[in-house]
């Protein structure tokens, strides 16, 4: 997603797609945790919102985080159709 054009990321919601997968995974990592601290957690004001984003996902990963199958093949597809994936 990176190097994309921002506003079709988010027209196509496939920046929300993986946003959410991403909070999901955080909260499924911390019991007890909320949107508002998996946000802060991101750093999301910063200005960079897809860096944050993949940043996030290395980071769950070596903490064993469990990501959504199923939302991650949505947004793989949602990626693929937009020319993201090869």
């Amino acid at each position: 997603m990176a190097g994309q054009d921002f506003d079709s990321l988010v027209a196509t919601g496939l920046l929300k797609d993986v946003e959410e997968i991403v909070v999901a995974a955080y909260l499924s990592a911390h019991p007890g945790g909320s949107r508002p601290a998996a946000y802060r957690w991101l750093r999301y004001e910063d200005p960079d919102p897809v860096e944050r984003l993949a940043d996030g996902v290395r980071r769950l990963r070596r903490g064993g985080a469990k990501f959504g199958a199923d939302a991650v093949d949505k947004a793989c597809a949602k990626a693929s159709k937009m020319g993201l994936l090869n």
